[in-house]
């Protein structure tokens, strides 16, 4: 499997010059007049954009956040790296024009296949009242071998670095996967009495304790022995790249399985993509197109932290157990004493179901009752408890509400 790479980089090759040929087509669609919107022209621009656009790409998307209402105006919102690390940097949205202080708040992204902009809409739902910071994740594929190893405990240094960073007063936001080493970071940093320890800790559909209320996806972790994914999983980046010859847990392998847990509704919607593009109904259309660009934006993890996740999250729940190691130096929840926690699951959630995020509550010991709320959101899977309609009226208030009770 080590060159499983550089075959799924030669079948990519092999079909650029037809999804080229297929840009150029579409392309020609403004210059062909009336003829374009015949029935028969439709349909085959209508296949050739489902073609051309069903492809996968190794570069993080734009967040495209230029403005925010904050307050009763729409404010400008800008860019900047806070803090540049070889493996991820702290991205601050700055907004322009905000005369009071608003709370700071970073928000700890999946390193899970895709890159921190699947967090896009949490991120401009949160920027209406806060001073908004986020993991932004790189590409391992990109990163020189020269930089060095990226694993687990080196997950938890960085938001660790991150926190101190942007200095005392923060409060953290984490979505899924990282909710275990972003609970770590914290009952590290609470027990050193760091200064920069956040206020509050929102965790948002994390694996705290997979063994709560197991899923397909901890099935499947669990099924085969640490040895079986280090051996079929793990592949080498071509030397093409900047990472060339690092070992990693490649993106579209990570989306292949995603897809496959879904194999039925993907088909659908991208039928659905096809039907919409052939009747002219653009703007439908680009709804699917938008999701589906960001989707097939795939992120490579490391070697070590992939394997040191399945290891240590899924298989052996060591968190959960009081037996997670960071640096030889046991994490220990029930530090935590001044860090308000929330935890948040959706109802309908088949990727972290009901009982695995709220498990956070029994390890942190040592937070007095005030200090902690748990939200259960009905009627929403995994994406809508950060994303969506859901997210935006009724979750969203809540962590607001916990953020600006502990500012």
């Amino acid at each position: 499997m080590r060159m499983l790479y550089s075959g799924y980089q030669a079948w990519n090759d092999m079909l650029a010059p037809a999804r080229f040929g297929a840009q150029i087509a579409l392309g020609m669609r403004d210059t062909m007049g009336p003829m374009a919107q015949w029935a028969m022209p439709r349909r085959l621009f209508a296949l050739m954009d489902v073609f051309q656009g069903a492809k996968l790409t190794h570069k993080r998307p734009a967040y495209d956040i230029g403005t925010v209402t904050s307050g009763n105006a729409q404010v400008g919102v800008r860019e900047e790296v806070a803090l540049d690390l070889p493996f991820g940097d702290l991205l601050h949205f700055v907004k322009d024009e905000v005369d009071t202080a608003q709370p700071k708040v970073l928000v700890v992204a999946p390193m899970s296949g895709h890159f921190s902009t699947l967090l896009r809409s949490t991120v401009e739902t949160l920027l209406r009242d806060h001073d908004v910071y986020i993991t932004d994740w790189k590409n391992a594929r990109d990163v020189p071998l020269s930089a060095g190893r990226f694993g687990f405990e080196d997950y938890v240094d960085y938001v660790i670095q991150f926190f101190e960073h942007m200095g005392p007063g923060a409060h953290m936001v984490s979505v899924c996967q990282p909710c275990v080493p972003a609970l770590a970071a914290v009952a590290l940093m609470a027990e050193d009495k760091d200064a920069a320890t956040p206020r509050s800790m929102t965790l948002m559909g994390g694996p705290i304790d997979p063994n709560a209320a197991p899923t397909a996806v901890n099935d499947l972790a669990n099924e085969k022995p640490i040895e079986w994914f280090e051996k079929n999983l793990i592949s080498v980046v071509p030397f093409r790249y900047a990472g060339g010859g690092r070992e990693v847990y490649p993106g579209f392998i990570q989306l292949a399985a995603f897809m496959a847990m879904n194999m039925e509704r993907h088909g659908a919607q991208h039928r659905e993509l096809y039907q919409l593009l052939a009747d002219g109904k653009t703007v439908e259309a680009d709804k699917i197109k938008n999701f589906y660009e960001e989707y097939f934006a795939v992120l490579d993890m490391t070697r070590e932290f992939y394997i040191e996740t399945v290891d240590l999250v899924f298989q052996k729940a060591s968190l959960a157990k009081g037996e997670l190691m960071h640096r030889g130096r046991l994490v220990k929840p029930g530090a935590i004493r001044h860090t308000a926690l929330l935890t948040v699951e959706g109802e309908k959630d088949d990727v972290c179901a009901v009982g695995q995020t709220s498990a956070a509550h029994g390890l942190c010991t040592g937070l007095r009752p005030h200090l902690k709320r748990h939200h259960l959101q009905p009627g929403v899977g995994h994406y809508g408890v950060f994303s969506g309609s859901k997210w935006e009226s009724q979750v969203y208030p809540q962590v607001r509400n916990m953020i600006l009770a502990m500012n």
